[in-house]
């Protein structure tokens, strides 16, 4: 093999592993956001009734409980919002690189398959909210 056909190889076999690892990140990513916003689905509201009913909870103690819990889910709501930026970082940093190994016309095609993977994030986040 020519070291051309060397270097092609390693760029390729770089673009792969890239994909695979942000692709497993971006699913650890999204497992937790899913995670984080079943909390503030109607999961919670069932549990709260339970707990409501199980414990026999008056009506002061079941206002007292639910601030709580929405003070939490905003807690929660706070600490993704602070996460979001460190996550985006890295992801950032990972298609400047590829993008540097790219012709242009690979570029063209990244950068709207990016687009894509962006709007699907953006949808996904939407839908949690």
């Amino acid at each position: 093999m020519t070291m051309q056909g060397h270097t092609t190889l390693k760029v390729w076999l770089v673009l792969v592993v890239v994909f695979v690892l942000g692709s497993f990140t971006g699913g650890a990513v999204t497992g937790f956001y899913h995670t984080m916003a079943r909390s503030d689905r109607s999961g919670s509201h069932d549990r709260f009734d339970k707990m409501r009913r199980d414990l026999n909870l008056t009506e002061e103690q079941t206002k007292s409980v639910s601030a709580i819990l929405d003070e939490t889910r905003n807690d929660y709501k706070t600490l993704r919002a602070e996460l979001k930026p460190r996550f985006e970082e890295p992801r950032q940093k990972a298609r400047t690189r590829i993008r540097a190994l790219l012709t242009a016309d690979q570029q063209q095609k990244f950068d709207a398959m990016v687009a894509q993977q962006d709007a699907q994030r953006e949808g996904e986040q939407k839908k949690q909210r």
